[in-house]
């Protein structure tokens, strides 16, 4: 069974430093069973020193013990232990020692047969090494690699066959690199892109056939460059545009078939014919009082 398909997640509120007291906290799962369903047993543990430290406790941190929280626990009470667990059979334990161990000793690990331990190794890897795994077989593994490249180092990622790798990559990617994304198959990843693309670029996703990537683009466009998208065939992209297009360019919307768009559109037009009202009574006014706008009083 690989890893991902038995991980069960790091404990976001571990601790650095060893609490006082014994038994488990909060949701912690009341047993202690080894990685091959045994009991735990103490007293053949190597480390009963620790353990009168309270640098160990069951239920708690210990690295016998087959859940995760507790062995990363353990190494985070531990570190120095950590290089001493990088050839240990269960991959819950070399996945967490190898976020502790020293940075020296963890890259033979980049062939490590499971992928969570691969994952765990390229959060860690110098970039010249992090480089030879973003063709590694497993998604996970090349997402924690998309995460931490930048600049040219992502542009052979942009055509990952996992759209999860690519959506990384989109988020990451400068924005120079961003056209070339415009037309990946994933809808999810041109959203991404038309939220970041330079606006120079962004009226050529306004033809995209996913009306979610439109309507993204309708909120971004110049408003005196929306005309197009009024006509869009979803009306979702057109409630976008009568709320944002140029008042010049609002009234074909008041006649839409769609409810919400004309009730913008209207009202937006309403709006705009009573402020060009009040500057016409305002200048005339001005002009009859001897005064013209723009005059310091």
């Amino acid at each position: 069974m690989t890893g991902s398909e038995t991980h069960d997640g790091l404990d976001a509120g571990s601790t650095d430093q060893p609490p006082g007291g014994d038994g488990p906290r909060g949701n912690d799962i009341v047993e202690t069973l080894d990685w091959l369903g045994r009991p735990v047993d103490c007293g053949r543990c190597d480390h009963q020193d620790r353990k009168a430290e309270g640098r160990c406790q069951p239920l708690r941190a210990c690295v016998h013990d087959r859940y995760a929280k507790r062995i990363q626990r353990f190494f985070e009470w531990n570190d120095d232990l950590a290089g001493e667990y990088l050839d240990h059979p269960y991959f819950e334990v070399r996945a967490n020692a190898v976020r502790f161990a020293p940075i020296f000793v963890v890259p033979r690990l980049m062939a490590d047969p499971d992928e969570t331990v691969r994952a765990s190794l390229a959060r860690r890897l110098p970039r010249r090494l992090l480089l030879k795994l973003r063709d590694d077989p497993h998604r996970e593994v090349r997402i924690a690699v998309a995460m931490r490249l930048d600049g040219p180092d992502l542009a052979p990622m942009m055509r990952d066959g996992d759209y999860s790798v690519r959506l990384r990559v989109a988020r990451r990617a400068p924005e120079g690199m961003l056209p070339a994304m415009m037309h990946d198959e994933d809808a999810e990843v041109r959203m991404e892109i038309a939220r970041r693309i330079s606006l120079e670029w962004l009226m050529s996703m306004a033809w995209d056939d996913n009306s979610r990537v439109r309507s993204l683009v309708a909120q971004r466009l110049a408003p005196e460059k929306l005309a197009p998208l009024a006509r869009d065939t979803d009306w979702c992209v057109r409630y976008v545009v009568a709320t944002r297009i140029a008042p010049d360019d609002l009234e074909p919307l008041t006649h839409d078939p769609e409810d919400d768009v004309r009730a913008v559109a209207l009202a937006r037009l309403k709006a705009a014919a009573h402020a060009g009202t009040r500057t016409d009574t305002d200048t005339a006014a001005g002009t009859a009082d001897g005064t013209v706008q723009g005059d310091t009083p």
